[in-house]
């Protein structure tokens, strides 16, 4: 007669959902720690022209003199050929490969860019004067199946150049500095006509200093704030995070509530139970130890078993719905898992109460 069924159904409901929101939840706050870096830039600084990079860079430190300052050479072009295949004749695009996708950002340096690390190949010497050779983000060149010495052909102001892949690399895209899918010797790029970016970290109370000199000066320049981006989207992150704790606060309370109605359902043949125990000589404190093993073991196996599922369906969430990293706080996961699992065993036995206190010969008379 026991309600161990309608018990084992509503309580794994309740812990797996407290394991999935809190696993969800905590992912996404490390996201927001991971993804909004404290040492964001102050700047992004656009269309600076290449001959006055030198002189953007010392109006800079004369504002600001601690001011860091970082100017990368900027252009667009598009990719197409690659691996002896034409863009424009592939009937689709190889799955991923959205640079493939319209004309991109491309760069040149004779060291590797900051934010990237090599993953496959080697870097080209700082002074490198040889024929065309290209470094090519490693998720991207996956996505397209390049290897080592492919063929790669990027359209640049109406002009082909043919390069050779000579490395590939891992990008931290969420550095909020300058990350190029593409980087090229400067042999390759710096005669074309193009000019530089910048980032610029600098102290705050200075800022509005900056932002009022530089336009004059540099009239054909477009600076953004980054701190401002920055901060919108870690408000963004914090109001899903706290849509989540919402959402796992309601299913707190229906989880409680079912738990609740299950142990008024089995009342009566609980009743049953610790009369007819009572009659064969067993004590209150027997009979409640017995309920509470029971209940203890309810708690452990589905607490297993919710943390299994919680944790998948978090999973799932985080990484194929939001595309973020899985990144779970564990220890908070699991003392979420075991509140739910100890308020079970709590509410179990503040329901058994009752039941001891019925007099045998009512109890009888009643059933």
């Amino acid at each position: 007669g026991a309600q161990t069924g309608q018990l084992v159904v509503a309580l794994g409901l309740g812990l797996t959902l407290f394991a999935t929101l809190a696993a969800i939840q905590t992912s996404l706050t490390n996201e927001i720690r991971s993804t909004v870096p404290r040492d964001a830039p102050s700047f992004f600084v656009l269309d600076i022209p290449v001959e006055r990079a030198d002189e953007f860079r010392t109006r800079v430190t004369d504002t600001a003199s601690d001011a860091e300052v970082n100017i990368v050479p900027t252009l667009r072009g598009t990719i197409t050929e690659f691996r002896g295949q034409r863009v424009s004749e592939l009937e689709t695009l190889p799955e991923g490969a959205w640079v493939l996708r319209g004309d991109r950002g491309l760069t040149y340096s004779a060291t590797i860019p900051e934010g990237s690390e090599i993953a496959e190949g080697e870097w080209w010497d700082e002074n490198y004067d040889g024929p065309p050779l290209v470094s090519v983000d490693a998720e991207q060149g996956a996505a397209m199946g390049l290897k080592i010495g492919d063929s790669l052909t990027v359209s640049l102001l109406g002009v082909e150049i043919q390069t050779k892949v000579a490395s590939f690399r891992t990008v931290n895209w969420r550095n909020f500095g300058f990350n190029y899918v593409l980087v090229f010797p400067p042999n390759v790029l710096d005669n074309v006509p193009h000019n530089v970016a910048a980032t610029v970290q600098m102290d705050v109370s200075k800022e509005d200093l900056l932002l009022g000199v530089l336009p004059q000066e540099f009239p054909s320049i477009s600076m953004v704030k980054v701190k401002e981006i920055a901060s919108q989207i870690g408000e963004i992150l914090d109001q899903m995070a706290t849509a989540i704790a919402a959402a796992a606060s309601i299913a707190i309370f229906s989880g409680i509530a079912v738990l609740i109605g299950a142990i008024a359902a089995s009342r009566q043949a609980r009743v049953y139970d610790s009369v007819i125990l009572k009659l064969l000589g067993a004590t209150r404190s027997q009979i409640l130890t017995v309920q509470a093993i029971e209940y203890a073991l309810l708690a452990f196996l589905l607490s297993v078993v919710a943390l299994g599922l919680g944790l998948f369906a978090g999973w799932f969430v985080i990484t194929q719905i939001f595309e973020f990293t899985w990144q779970p706080d564990w220890p908070i996961v699991m003392l979420t898992l075991g509140i739910g699992a100890v308020a079970t065993l709590g509410i179990g036995l503040l329901g058994s109460i009752p039941v001891l206190s019925a007099k045998p010969a009512r109890a009888l008379r009643e059933l």
